[in-house]
C-alpha cells in the first residue's frame, strides 16, 4: 500500500526535475559547454582532451536528460531508463562532489543561470536525487504510467523531434530565456555597483593560514586567530604562505555584474562606453574559435555603423591583428575585455549586445545581425 502512494509521487519529482533542469540547460547549451570546459581543464579533472568535445557533449546531455525525464514519467523501457537515469546522477554526483570538496568551479551549471547553487547545495539536491531513485529501485513494479499507453506511440518521437528543434534554434539564435545580468533591460551601472553604495552588506571572507611547526605538525587557523592569538610571536610555528587560502565566511550582495571593463590603446574606456547614448558592441570572445560564415555576417554590418557615424566598438580577449583575417579594417574600433566577460555578455562568437546609456537594448546571434 505504501508503495503505490510513494512511488508514483517520487516518479513524478524525479521525471519532472530530470526535465526542469534538463530544458533549462537546453536553453542555453553553450553556456553549459562552458562548465564542462571547466571541470576538463588541467585545474580541475585534467582531461583537457576532451574540451573541445564540450559542446556536443552538452547538447547529448542535455536532450538525453529530458528524454530520461519524459521515459520515466511515460513508462518507456522502464529498466533501461532507470539504469540511465542511475549512471545520470552517479556522474552528476561526482562532479557537484568534486566542486564542492575541491572549491575549483563555483557553479556546476545544474540548472544553468536560472537558478544558482553553490557546490554544497549542488552536490546535496544529487544526494537526494539519488536516494529518490534508489526509492524507485525499491519500487520498480509500483511505477505508474502517467500518460495513456495510446499517445506513446506519438508522444515519445514529438518529445525527442521538439528537443532537436528546440536544440537547434538556440544554437543558431539565442538562448529563448536570458538569466544572466547581462539580459536585454539589464542595467550594467546598475549591475556594477558594490554592496556599500547599495546600502547592503556585503560577503565576508577571510584567510585561512597553515601552520607548521619544527616536528612537521601543521594546523589550520583564521586570520581573526592569527592575530587575536599572536602567532607571529610562537616561534616554534612557521607561517606556510603557499598553503594560505581565502574562504567566505558569510553571505552578502555581491554584484551580479563583475569584471567588466573596456580597455583600449587609449587606456580604459569602460565609462564613456557606458555613457553613450547608443553604442553597439561587437563580441568576439575568441577569434581562434569563431566561425567565419559569423564574419560574412557582422562585417557589412560594421561598415554600414560606421558610414552612420553610430559608435560602436569590437570587444575581445584576443589581437586585433587576429581580427583583420576575416575582413575587419584595421580602422575599426577595438578594445580588450576579459574572455570570461564576453562569453557571458552573449552566446554567439562573434554576436552582437547593443548599449543605451549602459542598458541592454539589444542581442543578436550573428545570424540574426540587422540590416
Amino acid at each position: 500500500m505504501i508503495k503505490k502512494i510513494l512511488i508514483p509521487i517520487v516518479q513524478f519529482i524525479v521525471g519532472g526535475l530530470f526535465i526542469f533542469s534538463g530544458l533549462v540547460k537546453m536553453n542555453d547549451p553553450v553556456g553549459f559547454s562552458f562548465k564542462l570546459e571547466e571541470y576538463f581543464s588541467e585545474p580541475v579533472l585534467n582531461i583537457p582532451f576532451l574540451e573541445p568535445l564540450a559542446l556536443p557533449l552538452a547538447i547529448m546531455l542535455v536532450i538525453v536528460e529530458v528524454l530520461l525525464g519524459a521515459d520515466l514519467l511515460m513508462g518507456i523501457k522502464r529498466r533501461w531508463t532507470m539504469v540511465l537515469l542511475t549512471g545520470m546522477i552517479g556522474f552528476f554526483t561526482f562532479l557537484t562532489f568534486w566542486s564542492a570538496y575541491f572549491n575549483q568551479v563555483t557553479d556546476c551549471g545544474c540548472f544553468g543561470d536560472a537558478i544558482p547553487l553553490t557546490p554544497w547545495e549542488s552536490f546535496y539536491k544529487d544526494v537526494v536525487l539519488s536516494l529518490l531513485i534508489a526509492i524507485l529501485w525499491w519500487g520498480e513494479r509500483a511505477q505508474i504510467n502517467f500518460f495513456p499507453k495510446a499517445i506513446l506511440k506519438f508522444l515519445a518521437p514529438a518529445i525527442f523531434l521538439g528537443c532537436i528543434a528546440f536544440t537547434y534554434h538556440v544554437m543558431n539564435h539565442l538562448p529563448v530565456k536570458d538569466f544572466r545580468p547581462y539580459a536585454v533591460g539589464k542595467s550594467i551601472v546598475e549591475g556594477m555597483k558594490p554592496a556599500e553604495e547599495l546600502g547592503l552588506e556585503p560577503p565576508q571572507y577571510e584567510v585561512i593560514y597553515t601552520m607548521q611547526n619544527e616536528g612537521g605538525e601543521q594546523v589550520e587557523i583564521s586570520s581573526t586567530q592569527y592575530v587575536d592569538e599572536k602567532w607571529w610571536e610562537k616561534k616554534e610555528w612557521e607561517l606556510q604562505s603557499d598553503l594560505s587560502k581565502t574562504v567566505k565566511v558569510s553571505e552578502g550582495y555581491e554584484p551580479p555584474v563583475h569584471d567588466f571593463s573596456i580597455m583600449s590603446d587609449y587606456g580604459d574606456m569602460t565609462d564613456s562606453i557606458l555613457a553613450l547614448d547608443e553604442v553597439w558592441l561587437l563580441v568576439a570572445y575568441n577569434v581562434k574559435k569563431t566561425h567565419a560564415e559569423g564574419w560574412e555576417k557582422v562585417v557589412p554590418k560594421l561598415a554600414q555603423l560606421s558610414q552612420n557615424n553610430i559608435p560602436h566598438v569590437v570587444l575581445s580577449a584576443s589581437m586585433p591583428e587576429e581580427l583583420q583575417a576575416f575582413g575587419l579594417q584595421s580602422e575599426t574600433p577595438f578594445a580588450f575585455t576579459d574572455e570570461t566577460t564576453l562569453k557571458t555578455m552573449v552566446r554567439s562568437n562573434p554576436g552582437w549586445v547593443v548599449l543605451k546609456r549602459g542598458t541592454v537594448s539589444a542581442k543578436y546571434h550573428y545570424n540574426d545581425t540587422p540590416n
